[in-house]
């Protein structure tokens, strides 16, 4: 669980930019987080605590989802599995389908970059709809793995993402609630 400390810091640090990328949207940017190395190792260490012990791989969701999935790939000593936008990946790979508000996406994986029963940790920067998230771990699931955690920095409370993954019975852990 994050200290207060560290909350406090990220809210500090975080930007809120009204009315982007349109009109009645909060957005949060997350990049003067990498402008302070200390700050940003501390996110790490808070995001791999969660996981310590408990999974396998991380799989971090294009782009963002790398940023801070690598690293806690890392500390953690275990590996990290690419989900990218459609198009990206060269065969073999897999694919999901999902909606969107203002119509739909499709993210891939590489097939066999997982292996069966691995305790997966599903990574983004921040939780919405969770849509692209649910889409995530179908993939995983498909290729036989487990989603066994999601985390992300930021979770959009009143979007209800975390409602929609409770199908898949694993824990979920955001640093920032709004």
């Amino acid at each position: 669980m994050a200290s207060a400390e560290l909350i406090h810091k990220l809210e500090q640090t975080i930007e809120n930019i009204p009315d982007f990328p349109i009109p009645g949207i909060q957005f949060k940017d997350i990049c003067p987080i990498f402008l302070q190395p200390k700050l940003y190792e501390e996110v790490i260490a808070d995001l791999a605590e969660f996981s310590r012990g408990k999974i396998d791989v991380v799989c971090g969701i294009e782009s963002r989802g790398y940023l801070f999935g690598i690293a806690i790939a890392v500390a953690l000593d275990v590996p990290f599995v690419l989900i990218r936008k459609a198009g990206k990946l060269p065969p073999p790979f897999i694919s999901e389908k999902y909606d969107l508000e203002y119509g739909s996406a499709e993210i891939e994986m590489k097939t066999g970059h997982l292996k069966e029963g691995q305790r997966v940790l599903i990574h983004d920067d921040l939780l919405a709809t969770g849509g692209t998230t649910e889409a995530a771990a179908k993939l995983v699931a498909k290729q036989g793995a487990i989603p066994t955690q999601f985390s992300f920095l930021i979770d959009l409370k009143d979007l209800k993402g975390e409602e929609r993954l409770s199908k898949f019975g694993a824990e979920v852990y955001s640093i920032l609630n709004y």
